[in-house]
């Protein structure tokens, strides 16, 4: 019986080692995995099942510049992270390897079924993008989706890696937002230098309208 089972797991070994690496079974490791997925080209497989991961928070018409104008349309953006990142960071205050945040925006409705006041949630899906920490691709990178199943790396130059080493709560990313991990941070001293600086900022301004 031994002899049977180390027969058969050097098979599905072989059978595995030698399987081609086609968009199909990047598509199937991403649905069957919560760590990165990448193609041969270097783009990142969107994670299908990234719902039934662990939901951090909804934010409703964000922006970060003031002179956005989102008069035309409301949305909503939703929070989700690997499973394994957010027990490491309830554990420690702070995010592994290997951690992954999807954003998505979903278009706001006010007017549907019964609703008379505020918004709500869609089915149309504006877009979907990737925050990951990768140490063996150099650390934080942002991937962009405008394909259904590939996402494209964005470069280091984009304003919004500047955003979030700046402002970032907790290791670029934007803990001050998620009421959940807020206090764990706190409670393990894990905030970042910039963040508590804006905080500072925000005391004293509130402090000077008294």
């Amino acid at each position: 019986m031994t002899r049977f089972w180390l027969l058969l797991c050097l098979c599905v070994f072989f059978l595995t080692v030698n399987a081609p690496w086609t968009p199909a079974t990047a598509q199937t490791s991403a649905n069957n995995s919560t760590a990165p997925v990448y193609t041969a080209d270097g783009k990142l497989v969107f994670p299908a099942k990234y719902r039934e991961w662990i939901y951090l928070t909804t934010g409703l018409d964000m922006d970060y510049s003031p002179t956005v104008n989102l008069a035309e349309h409301s949305m909503f953006d939703n929070v989700f992270v690997n499973p394994e990142a957010y027990k490491a960071f309830v554990a420690t205050g702070k995010w592994p390897d290997k951690t992954i945040f999807v954003l998505e925006g979903r278009v706001a409705g006010s007017k549907g079924s019964i609703n008379k006041g505020g918004h709500y949630q869609t089915t149309d899906i504006m877009s979907r993008s990737i925050h990951l920490k990768d140490e063996s691709r150099g650390g934080w990178a942002f991937f962009g989706f405008d394909e259904p199943t590939t996402g494209n790396h964005i470069p280091a130059q984009a304003v919004c890696y500047s955003c979030h080493a700046d402002h970032g709560a907790v290791d670029t990313t934007f803990v001050q937002f998620y009421p959940t991990l807020l206090e764990i941070a706190r409670q393990k001293g894990t905030f970042s230098p910039g963040y508590l600086k804006d905080e500072a900022a925000m005391a004293d301004k509130k402090e000077s309208k008294k």
